[in-house]
């Protein structure tokens, strides 16, 4: 299992509602997660700059790669583009993390 953790950025006005769009997250998105090999996901929120950590792991980092091309992510991107920093094709834009230390 690979472990991947990044931040991201919400616009600080948009936190509310970035965080229901995720209460509410799509069945459809939520199987295309899982079947990209997604586990173990979760999005936490620094209130006081409105960055994102996310934590998720995965089994085939190839597979995974993939889910960027679904058609559910991209209409997943394109709804939250409003609410977050993003690239020209409506992804996140993200700081990835190196993982430096770990306890099992």
């Amino acid at each position: 299992m690979k472990r991947l953790a990044l931040i991201m950025y919400v616009y600080p006005d948009k936190v509310e509602e970035y965080i229901e769009k995720h209460d509410q997250l799509w069945p459809k998105m939520k199987e295309a997660l899982k079947q990209h090999g997604a586990a173990n996901y979760s999005i936490f929120l620094e209130k006081e700059t409105s960055r994102l950590f996310a934590y998720l792991e995965v089994e085939d980092e190839e597979l995974w790669q993939q889910m960027a091309s679904t058609s559910v992510n991209q209409r997943w991107w394109e709804a939250m583009a409003p609410l977050m920093e993003t690239n020209e094709d409506n992804s996140p834009v993200t700081t990835p993390l190196e993982e430096v230390f770990h306890l099992e």
